[in-house]
């Protein structure tokens, strides 16, 4: 049972992509190196042979410098080579300590490459100092200032904006209007705002116009409604009464309703005025300070947000609303999209020439990256770490070698290019000293 839960807490061995046509034209190259550098160590193996067999035969002296020179080279290739193989497997298959390190050693090679990169490149001092040598600010401006690149974001913007509001449930968005208006609504008293509001108006008199059109609309409809008035007056009357003077009641009730609605809206100093000055006064002074007034406003506003109707309507504002925007999104005519457009070549002019502005761009660039880096920095680096360690070693080590194997037969070239000079300086230095 222990030992199945420790196997499920390993993380799973997975093979780094497979060899692409690149990866294996770098492997036919590896393998041509590889013959390149062992042919190299044959070469001085041949000569070695040759020139001690010549030696044994009196050739003469010179051998001896040859067959040195053959001899470090064959130690340098071979030395090289083992290094070399070393890095990938175990030379000749045997388990040689220290061989095979890349198989061997890959999550810790892992992790040490996950704190190299945050130690030297997740720091907040090298994210800083390269973004301010970027000036993204004046980099960004520039490119925003051109009309191409301002339309194509202006696109963009567009589009994510009709996705955005596609995405949206009509249902969700409006119960959340509509919640937030009535919670607004019934969080803040209105009744001494409309006070105020009314107070100023009454001592503006923009109320008079108002006052005007009603008193010109009573007197229309009272004249070209005369008969409707007269029978209600008569309808009214006690029905002891003659009907002439029902009649004669009626007539002179409706003269002087006309004649009070013609005054009202022919005298502006009329009586009447007044009063109604007087009335939307102290109303609008009851609305700011009477305590009863107050609260029969807000009862009276409860009431109405509590009706379905006013709760539909709010409701079925966003849904107007959004065809608005998405309507003027896909219009690339539209006054949003031109404002927009226009807004990102000010921003991006501005952005090009202001160093103030350029300043505070690029620092809050920096401050994001840096938040980014210090905060997600252990995220970061343990990704590199857990994506080594997932990797299986030995496709892992071939993969490697593909990339770097032909550099690395150089080495073994050199090796006995390298030993094969300094062997023939040894022995030549030695003969000197011997002579």
């Amino acid at each position: 049972m222990e030992r199945e839960e420790m196997d499920t807490a390993r993380p799973a061995r997975v093979v780094v992509g497979a060899f692409t046509p690149a990866d294996e034209e770098r492997r036919r190259g590896v393998r041509r190196m590889k013959i390149t550098a062992t042919g190299l160590l044959l070469l001085v193996a041949v000569v070695y042979v040759l020139t001690k067999w010549a030696g044994n035969s009196g050739a003469g002296d010179w051998t001896g410098y040859v067959a040195a020179a053959a001899e470090a080279g064959m130690v340098g290739a071979l030395a090289d080579w083992f290094a070399v193989t070393a890095l990938f497997r175990h030379p000749l298959g045997l388990p040689i300590p220290h061989t095979a390190i890349i198989p061997n050693k890959k999550d810790q090679l892992g992790a040490s490459l996950g704190d190299f990169v945050g130690e030297n490149f997740l720091s907040e001092d090298v994210v800083r100092t390269r973004l301010r040598a970027v000036g993204i600010g004046s980099r960004l401006g520039a490119w925003l200032a051109e009309p191409e690149h301002a339309d194509r974001v202006t696109a963009e913007l567009a589009t994510a904006l009709r996705g955005a509001l596609t995405v949206l449930r009509d249902s969700d968005v409006q119960a959340v209007v509509g919640e937030a208006v009535t919670r607004r609504a019934d969080a803040q008293e209105i009744a001494p705002g409309i006070g105020k509001m009314l107070e100023k108006v009454v001592a503006d008199g923009g109320h008079k116009r108002v006052v005007d059109l009603v008193c010109v609309r009573a007197h229309d409809w009272l004249v070209e409604h005369g008969d409707s008035v007269m029978d209600a007056v008569q309808g009214g009357a006690p029905g002891w009464t003659p009907r002439f003077v029902d009649r004669k009641v009626g007539e002179r009730v409706y003269r002087e309703l006309v004649r009070f609605t013609a005054e009202m809206r022919d005298m502006p100093d009329h009586p009447a005025r007044g009063a109604v000055d007087r009335f939307l006064a102290d109303f609008a002074s009851d609305l700011q300070s009477d305590t009863d007034t107050r609260a029969r406003v807000e009862r009276l506003k409860g009431e109405v947000l509590a009706r379905g109707e006013v709760q539909d309507l709010i409701a079925s504002t966003w849904s107007a609303v959004r065809s608005m925007i998405v309507a003027a999104a896909e219009d690339e005519r539209s006054e949003l999209r031109l404002r927009v457009r226009a807004s990102l070549l000010s921003l991006g002019s501005r952005m090009a020439t202001d160093p103030r502005l350029q300043a505070k761009v690029d620092g809050w660039v920096e401050g994001a990256a840096v938040y980014v880096v210090t905060t997600y920095r252990d995220e970061i680096t343990s990704l590199i770490t857990d994506t080594v360690a997932s990797w299986d070693a030995d496709h892992t080590s071939k993969k490697i070698e593909a990339h770097i194997g032909r550099d690395l037969q150089f080495i073994r070239i050199n090796g006995t290019v390298v030993g094969s000079l300094a062997g023939l300086v040894i022995y030549t230095v030695s003969r000197a000293l011997g002579a």
